[in-house]
């Protein structure tokens, strides 16, 4: 007689129930070519649903997870931050949650705020906003409305392989370059090249900067990291790509896992150097909220021998804790270890002469959208 293997369990997370039930992974054949492992409940839940085994030791006729995009059509685009420890202080998100599945991404804690799971949630459900680029349009036209550097791919990627389908990116891009309006644009997926039609032209006036982010040169490390982002080859091509056409690009090597792609510092940044990357940088992993518990997944699942060396160097950068949070600190740790990366970085950069200038994208000749030449004359 066939049983169901899995029961949920639903109890109260602040009861010792809650505490002593451990979720268990999703079968593999259902999540492939996801980052996640588990789909915990978000933290601000008010119960805790997990999937327990009842030991029939069957399995469950389920399909594969499927990505789902659901369009959210918020009342403004750009968000605005303060914080000490980042160079720009205005973004544009045109989607919510990430397909690429980077298990180690420190925007995976806000699909909470959604009702939804850090976990496979993230990158299985997804928002989309199509009219993104209507809205920037409007917010720029605002009067007093003070250009500065919008930055995009902050928090999720706008290149993430749904762009193909909805192009929001794209539109965004469109209403940029019309209004002269500056932008840095980072990504791990060589879909950005598509773009370089409109990207080398907002370039020639000095209105861009493209940076991708490089983790790691090994195949088999990217694919099991960060599934469905574009291959470190790929990546690199775009690089190229976007150098040749006269774009000023930059390598991100982010994050840095102390212990896992760490010891390729030097050889990522020589691979960028040479696709004719001038400027580069780096943020030592950040295990924010639920991503912690993610990444110990991740790492016991896929490298077991080396999960606990990996775990005590990053504690050893984070004053013996997973993560903190403190300003100065967050993307740069603290502590020998994260000493000797810094100095391993500047090292590396000096001898291939990255980051001898910086280009910062210009703001003034910015033009609010709905206006024309011959009218600013009057």
């Amino acid at each position: 007689m066939a049983s169901a293997p899995h029961h949920r369990f639903e109890p109260d997370p602040r009861s010792p129930a809650a505490a002593a039930i451990d979720p268990a992974p999703i079968a593999p054949e259902r999540r492939r070519g996801r980052g996640s492992e588990s789909n915990r409940s978000g933290r601000y839940e008010p119960v805790q649903r997990v999937i327990v085994d009842d030991g029939w030791e069957s399995v469950e006729d389920l399909p594969p997870l499927k990505t789902d995009v659901e369009i959210e059509r918020p009342r403004k685009i750009i968000t605005t931050n303060d914080s000490p420890d980042i160079s720009f202080s205005q973004s544009v998100n045109p989607y919510r949650g990430c397909e690429h599945g980077c298990v180690y991404c420190f925007a995976r804690p806000t699909h909470a705020y959604m009702g939804l799971s850090p976990g496979l949630d993230f990158e299985t459900k997804l928002f989309a906003k199509p009219g993104a680029a209507k809205l920037l349009e409007r917010e720029l036209a605002k009067p007093g409305y003070e250009p500065k550097v919008i930055a995009i791919g902050t928090n999720t990627d706008p290149y993430q392989p749904i762009e193909r389908r909805y192009r929001i990116m794209r539109e965004i891009l469109g209403v940029l370059s019309d209004a002269n309006h500056p932008v840095a644009i980072l990504t791990k997926n060589a879909l950005v090249a598509r773009d370089i039609d409109l990207l080398a032209p907002m370039a020639e006036r000095g209105l861009v900067k493209v940076g991708l982010s490089v983790t790691t040169l090994d195949r088999r490390l990217a694919r099991t990291m960060e599934p469905r982002a574009s291959t470190p080859a790929r990546r690199l091509d775009a690089l190229r790509r976007l150098s040749d056409a006269g774009i000023p690009t930059s390598v991100m090597f982010a994050p840095v896992v102390p212990g896992l792609n760490e010891p390729e510092l030097e050889r990522v940044l020589d691979a960028a150097r040479a696709q004719g990357v001038r400027e580069a940088g780096y943020v030592l992993l950040r295990l924010t909220q639920e991503v912690a518990d993610l990444f110990k997944e991740f790492l016991e699942r896929d490298y077991p021998d080396r999960a606990g060396k990996v775990m005590s160097l990053i504690r050893s950068t984070r004053r013996g804790k997973d993560y903190q949070s403190a300003w100065g600190e967050r993307m740069g740790g603290i502590g020998p270890y994260a000493w000797q990366i810094g100095r391993r970085f500047e090292m590396t950069c000096a001898r291939l002469g990255l980051n001898r200038s910086r280009i910062t994208p210009r703001t003034d000749l910015f033009r609010p959208p709905g206006t024309t030449t011959q009218l600013s004359l009057l």
